[in-house]
């Protein structure tokens, strides 16, 4: 039902919504750098900065299709983090499911809104990835207290003063680097510039001293014209152009200026025209698709019908698997019960069927009779021993009694 809802809000949108999520990337890359996620999280793990659009599409990641999940649950991860919400981060080993599912909780605790399936995030690219990522840093950043704000631009009249300022300054510094670099030319070539000349007149002017009446010229018309005719190539004056020189820039400012006029207006005729062709074909398109729609609405409603039913299917056989789950868990148990049991009572029999037990007893009755036989045996010489003992000792006592009797000297 939530893909036929965003396939109608897609229709709606036009024929753009297809690349939507391409400016949602862009703009989620420019969040995570206010963030500055490079250095603390992709530092910290040793991986690649992110491409523009590497969430948008899987085109990206083909060598390892599973890098591209792990970035997208790692980044996640840390964004719920950032948020104010405890997540551990994630392991490739760990199931895609439970992380999925862990991720979506989050989001559904910070406020946004799930209206898709899970399993549309596994592939690790997509609207909803990108979905899911955007809602995220927009969490973190209000919990870090971050707002954007309006740029400020500077007044145009401001802009016009420095650039005028600007100008004259370059243009006063150009016009006396271009003066230098003539005279240092000049003199090089030994061509007598304006300078010189006017240095000369002063002198002669001081060293001659004024006259007090009107002078007349006395000096031969053909004999000047060939002294000017000597002196003409030392008084030719020569300006060198210099591509560094802002005359030149400005006179290529305005050639450009004018081609580019001349070539916008034959440019927006091409435009107009596109546009018009752009507008017929997009009008032809509505209409087939509306034609389409109405030819095929029964079928679109059979279709939502079944894809009803099989979302209920789908949920009675997610019961399913779980009451079988859990009884198979059961049934594990008891077997692992039933084994001890048969193990114990195999035991008991083997001991009672065994007569080893009987054997071992009967041998350690004959072996503690052999013993008491010796023992009684040991007993008889020790005392026939203590006996021979006493007797030898009263038969000294007789004699020495008999002797004492028989001598008169002992008293």
């Amino acid at each position: 039902m939530a893909e036929d809802t965003r396939r109608g809000e897609d229709d709606e949108r036009g024929p753009g919504a297809a690349y939507q999520m391409f400016v949602v990337m862009e703009d989620l890359l420019d969040k995570l750098k206010v963030l500055d996620y490079e250095q603390e999280l992709l530092a910290k793990h040793n991986m690649k900065a992110l491409s523009r659009h590497y969430f948008a599409s899987s085109a990206y990641t083909l060598s390892n299709p599973g890098e591209q999940f792990y970035m997208f649950t790692l980044i996640a991860s840390w964004l719920i983090n950032m948020a104010g919400r405890p997540l551990e981060m994630p392991q490739e080993y760990e199931d895609p499911n439970a992380t999925v599912s862990n991720i979506l909780a989050h989001l559904r605790a910070l406020g946004g809104t799930v209206d898709f399936p899970p399993a549309k995030l596994k592939s690790g690219s997509g609207e909803h990835v990108c979905y899911v990522l955007d809602r995220l840093v927009e969490e973190a950043l209000k919990h870090r207290g971050f707002s954007w704000r309006r740029p400020q631009y500077p007044s145009e009249d401001q802009e016009d003063e420095c650039v005028m300022e600007d100008d004259a300054e370059l243009s006063l510094t150009k016009v006396e680097e271009e003066m230098f670099e003539d005279a240092d030319e000049f003199e090089e070539e030994n061509i007598m510039d304006l300078e010189t000349l006017k240095a000369r007149t002063t002198l002669n002017d001081v060293s001659v001293s004024k006259p007090e009446m009107i002078m007349e010229s006395q000096t031969d018309a053909a004999e000047w014209n060939l002294e000017v005719e000597r002196v003409l190539p030392q008084l030719k004056v020569t300006i060198r152009t210099d591509n560094k020189d802002w005359r030149i820039h400005v006179d290529q400012m305005h050639q450009h200026q004018a081609g580019i006029k001349t070539s916008l207006k034959d440019a927006k005729g091409y435009l107009d025209k596109l546009q018009e062709d752009l507008s017929k074909t997009l009008e032809k398109v509505n209409s087939r698709e509306k034609y389409i729609n109405t030819q095929l609405e029964h079928l679109v409603s059979e279709y939502r019908t079944v894809q009803s039913q099989l979302s209920q299917a789908k949920e009675l056989y997610q019961q399913a698997s779980r009451g079988v789950t859990e009884r198979s868990r059961t049934l594990a148990e008891v077997s692992e019960e039933l084994d001890k049991v048969k193990q114990e009572m195999e035991e008991k029999g083997s001991s009672m069927s065994d007569g080893a037990p009987v054997v071992r007893i009967r041998q350690s009755l004959t072996k503690l009779r052999q013993e008491v036989q010796q023992m009684d045996m040991w007993m008889g010489v020790v005392e026939n021993t203590l006996l021979q003992a006493k007797l030898h000792q009263k038969n000294n006592m007789t004699r020495d009694m008999h002797a004492a009797q028989t001598d008169p000297h002992t008293y």
